[in-house]
């Protein structure tokens, strides 16, 4: 007997759980060879208004985990990943028999996982880098430690766009902050699958909050949402304007790459200690000797 099959209806995930666009609206994507594959979200504004607030409270508990918890979670991640490559390569193709299509798939699937190892390898480590002792000349200590900043805006690249989304969220993750990312708006579907990854891993709900849609409809409101601390990400050179004025009025942080200069995702300088360092702020604490 012949049978449909059951297709995915792809949702977002946000706060912890799988969403619809407050809007109802969707946008198609096709596969390789130009038929109809899924329907993904259509989010908007207030889909991100949403996610900041669900990372705003998973904040604060997730901050307060150890260092070394936080790389177990990310470690465990790239597990998952990796048992589930299969199905992260068919997401990168979208249906493609092009051995060269799957090949790079493939490739971008095992950078993926090596950058969450190498992420999480740094969780309990970057604070006795980046931290210091201060020679002062004086009667008492003087210390530098690392605070996250808080919730940090991540805009995914269109090329590499597993590759590139994990690179600019893993170290603010791993640091102690939350994430709100917006998925790569030609190919969104590997953002999904993920979304379904992070559901079934450790990583608490709300701490990796991904929309899909258009960017000139969402980044506008990344510049100005006064709850980001900081975006990162790659943009135009109107949304990197836009970006560094909204900034610049609500007191956040930008490191923006530029779409024009093709960045190479799978370099060794595409990942360091100093994409960790971005994320963070430093705090000085004075100690009288012997008090």
């Amino acid at each position: 007997m012949s049978r449909l099959p059951i297709t995915k209806t792809p949702k977002v995930y946000v706060g912890g759980a799988f969403i619809r666009s407050e809007s109802a609206r969707v946008f198609p994507i096709r596969d390789a060879v130009g038929h109809f594959f899924a329907n993904i979200p259509q989010c908007t504004r207030k889909d991100l208004r949403n996610a900041v607030e669900a990372a705003a409270k998973a904040g604060p508990g997730w901050a307060k985990r150890t260092a070394y918890n936080r790389g177990q979670i990310l470690y465990r991640l790239g597990e998952m990943l990796e048992a589930r490559a299969a199905e992260m390569i068919e997401a990168l193709a979208m249906g493609a028999s092009s051995p060269r299509i799957r090949a790079a798939a493939a490739r971008e699937v095992t950078a993926t996982v090596d950058r969450l190892i190498y992420y999480a390898g740094w969780a309990d480590k970057y604070e006795q880098v980046l931290g210091n002792v201060n020679p002062v000349a004086a009667p008492y200590f003087n210390f530098t430690v690392t605070e996250p900043m808080g919730v940090i805006g991540v805009i995914a690249p269109d090329a590499a766009p597993l590759l590139g989304l994990v690179s600019l969220l893993a170290p603010a993750i791993v640091s102690g902050n939350t994430v709100v990312a917006l998925a790569s708006e030609s190919q969104p579907y590997a953002a999904i699958l993920l979304g379904e990854m992070l559901a079934t891993s450790d990583l608490p709900g709300g701490v990796v909050n991904l929309l899909t849609g258009f960017r000139k409809e969402i980044v506008p409101t990344f510049a100005t949402h006064t709850h980001l601390r900081a975006v990162s990400g790659v943009a135009t050179a109107d949304e990197r304007k836009a970006l560094k004025l909204g900034a610049a009025e609500s007191v956040k942080r930008t490191h923006l790459l530029k779409a024009e200069e093709k960045t190479d995702w799978f370099a060794d300088r595409a990942q360091s200690l100093e994409a960790i360092h971005d994320t963070l702020e430093f705090k000085t604490t004075w100690h009288p000797i012997g008090a």
